[in-house]
Order: C-alpha cells, then structure tokens, then sequence
C-alpha cells in the first residue's frame, strides 16, 4: 500500500492538538488503499503542545527550539515524512480531517499530482464564510476574506493558475513532485510559494471543495494583514526569480 503522510506544523496549539491529532487517525483511508504517516513539527511552542503530542501513539514529533514559523516547520516536516503523497493539516480545527480523502483521492487515482482543498466550490460554505464574516468583528474578517480573494486572483493573472483558493491550508501533493521544488519559506508564505513554483513548473491544480470552520482572532488565528502584504510580494517575486 501506498503511504499518505500528513504534515502537521504547530505552534501554542494545546488547546486543539490532541483533538486534531485524534481526528486525522481516525480518518479512514483504506478505501483508497492508503496508510497514514502523521509528522507534527512543534514550532518552538511555549505552551504544552509538545507534550501532549509526545503522549500520543502513532505520531512521529519532531521540535524546533525556537519559533521559526509554520513554511520552516513544513519544510522540516518535508525532510522527515515518508509517503508517497504529502498532506498539509493545520493544526487548529478550521479543516475537518474527514476531507482527508477527497482531497487526496485525484492523486491515487492519477488525475492530478497536486490537488488544492477549496473553500469556494460549495455553495454551502460560501455561504457559511459570510455568515462568520458578518458574526464578530466585521470589518477585520471582510478585510481577511477580501484580502484572501485578492491574493487568488493575483496568482492567476501571474500564473494561470485557474485556482479558487490560493491560502488554503489543504495542499496535497505527490511527494516527487513537491520534494523537486526548493522552498524558501519561512512563515505564511509557504502558499503563495509553492502556488508559484508548481504553476511555473507547468503541474496543474485540480481543486475539490472543502468545509471550513474559521476561528477567531481571540481564538488563536496567527495570520495578519502583513501576511498577506508578504503574499502578494511572494507571489510577484517568482514570476521573475527562481
């Protein structure tokens, strides 16, 4: 059988780690004749996440002394995982790991060798972004929302790239495909990076739809507007370099 790893940067996330680990080994995957690989890559938390996951079976740790942000702890997680196909998996519960599968599906069935989990396909959820926006805080929600839109369309004039969803967290692809691509990321701009490179390589990007539950600021939510500042540059670096 072929191996799935799932790629798990953290970083202060004790109040949501065990349950997102707990939730990713009970997706069910041998429908498409896959076992899992979960790689969590603890980003110099100050909390306990550490520590919980160390107390977790099945689940390879790997801890970075200090804080280097979550596209270092992707690429460390890159170096140690294993599988034949790589996943990305917050940490938070904003994507529901029961969508583990639909995500990955067009890769073992040989459609794609990239596949992006979209949150703009399904009507429903469109629908559901909205409502949030409009719940707490307006102003700095749309703002994310719009900004997060932006980002998108400008990968596509840049690229081609013909995506709904540059920023989501569900990326998954065949790891030759990814471990051919050098990353320089630090923090956030793991997305717009490897969005870049795939499309500049000529790999397509078949997107599915995805639920998503945002999370607040006050919850946790560690992207910022200056996140997405360094996205668009990301984004028109690479169209020239590397």
């Amino acid at each position: 059988m072929r191996k799935l790893s799932i790629i798990i940067p953290a970083y202060n996330e004790e109040r949501f780690i065990a349950e997102i680990i707990k939730r990713v080994r009970a997706v069910d995957l041998r429908s498409l004749k896959l076992v899992k690989e979960i790689v969590v890559v603890d980003d110099g938390s100050k909390d306990k996440t550490a520590a919980i996951v160390s107390k977790m079976r099945g689940v390879r740790l790997i801890r970075h002394v200090r804080n280097l942000g979550k596209g270092a702890a992707i690429r460390t997680g890159l170096k140690h995982a294993t599988g034949d196909i790589v996943l990305v998996q917050d940490a938070d519960l904003e994507y529901n790991p029961a969508e583990i599968g639909r995500v990955v599906r067009p890769i073992v069935d040989g459609r794609a060798k990239v596949v992006y989990g979209s949150r703009y396909l399904d009507p429903l959820q469109k629908n559901r972004n909205l409502g949030f926006l409009k719940s707490v805080h307006k102003n700095a929600y749309m703002l994310f929302y719009i900004g997060g839109r932006a980002i998108t369309h400008i990968a596509n004039l840049l690229y081609n790239a013909r995506i709904t969803d540059e920023a989501t967290c569900y990326k998954a692809f065949r790891s030759d495909v990814i471990r051919s691509i050098p990353l320089r990321c630090t923090r956030f701009e793991f997305c717009p990076e490897i969005t870049a490179k795939v499309a500049k390589r000529g790999y397509r990007i078949v997107e599915v739809p995805v639920t998503y539950n945002p999370r607040s600021f006050e919850e946790g939510k560690k992207i910022r507007m200056r996140d997405g500042i360094q996205a668009v540059w990301t984004l028109m670096k690479y169209r020239f370099f590397d």
